[in-house]
């Protein structure tokens, strides 16, 4: 695949692991390039499961398996990466654990923490969020397309987009040409995560 940022599905930890894998296995079948399970509130146990469920779904899809903040997980699974918070793990000691063929991202909030990324061992930088978001409450910033043009100019790793995006506006974040796109709710929560992730994959195309 010549870009696994392309649409990046980023899971609810609110849905039940049936519901959670349905939608995993919908979604790439209409697309999507790369899945990230992200579980905020939850113990180790019920991580595992969850993520050694959704990597069975994978198997032999060729989409890459992120597992949000946990170097533990991600290993305990062999995970093909991790995306790192800010208050999560530094990325240099993440790299140590993970080694030098995961796949390493760092979401950043705002032009500071950008900038300082740069120097990072990742592979990727999440920017967020581009809009404010009812699945993330503690949004520092509000990047906006100008914001995200911006990020663009000052990065030199790949940028993905996420949060408030949908069907609606993904053509204008598309067109600042973005290396990635992830969404939830547009994906998770739609009646058909498959019919979902065509149309997105096909608005991301036709700019």
């Amino acid at each position: 695949m010549n870009n696994p940022y392309q649409l990046y599905l980023v899971t609810d930890e609110k849905q039940d692991i049936a519901t959670l894998c349905h939608v995993v296995d919908q979604a790439v079948k209409g697309g999507v390039s790369m899945v990230q399970i992200r579980e905020k509130e939850t113990s180790f146990r019920h991580f595992l499961e969850r993520a050694k469920a959704v990597k069975s779904v994978l198997e032999g899809s060729g989409v890459a398996l992120i597992i949000n903040d946990r170097v533990d997980i991600a290993l305990a699974v062999d995970a093909d990466g991790v995306h790192l918070g800010q208050s999560d793990m530094p990325a240099h000691i993440a790299r140590q654990l993970l080694g030098p063929d995961k796949i390493l991202g760092l979401s950043v909030e705002n032009e500071r923490q950008l900038q300082q990324a740069q120097i990072l061992p990742v592979d990727y930088l999440g920017i967020s969020a581009i809009f404010s978001t009812p699945t993330k409450t503690n949004t520092l910033k509000e990047w906006g397309i100008t914001g995200l043009v911006n990020a663009l100019k000052q990065s030199d790793l790949p940028l993905v987009a996420i949060g408030g995006i949908n069907a609606k506006n993904i053509q204008q974040i598309a067109m600042t040409k973005v290396q990635g796109i992830a969404l939830v709710s547009a994906i998770c929560h739609s009646n058909s995560p498959q019919q979902a992730s065509k149309k997105l994959l096909a608005l991301i195309k036709s700019v």
